[in-house]
């Protein structure tokens, strides 16, 4: 237990952060969310929306869009993520907003939510959520959410029928 405080703690003082990103994915007026596995470190058993963190891989291996940085690391991350996680393909990502937060090993999060519609694809889930549903912004509340989700999903809504 003492070397996995040390290393939390150095990885503090390096200022290092899980960085990850979740997608609102429209579809007819309504919002798909997903059960998380009983086995996620993360809010086990609780609904979310598409997303994951970024890795090297979704970067690291494709041509530079500069002499020394890729551009559209974490769209395309998530991207990849909803793909993974639901089988789905999206239209444009929308930046809607970040959080942080301090996760339950105690490694600091910065979460990027951002809002698509729909493009094609059957939703199929992977091992990481057990059930899914479409669900309007006012159903959404009903469900035992990730803190936070029943806001975003609000946000979004507002934001489409403002046009």
């Amino acid at each position: 237990m003492e070397r996995k405080v040390k290393i939390i703690m150095e990885i503090k003082d390096q200022k290092l952060h899980r960085i990850a990103s979740t997608a609102i994915v429209r579809k007819d007026g309504k919002y798909l969310i997903a059960k998380r596995s009983l086995d996620k470190k993360v809010c086990p058993g609780k609904w979310t929306v598409p997303g994951g963190g970024l890795e090297m891989s979704d970067y690291i291996n494709k041509p530079k869009t500069t002499a020394d940085a890729w551009y559209y690391a974490i769209e395309n991350s998530l991207k990849r993520e909803i793909k993974e996680e639901v089988n789905l393909e999206v239209d444009k990502l929308h930046y809607l907003c970040d959080m942080t937060y301090i996760r339950p090993d105690g490694i600091p999060g910065v979460i990027l939510s951002y809002y698509c519609d729909y493009k094609s694809g059957e939703v199929k889930l992977n091992d990481e959520s057990t059930d899914y549903r479409w669900v309007t912004a006012e159903e959404a509340r009903s469900y035992d959410l990730v803190e936070g989700i029943p806001e975003e999903i609000e946000m979004v809504d507002k934001i489409i029928k403002n046009g």
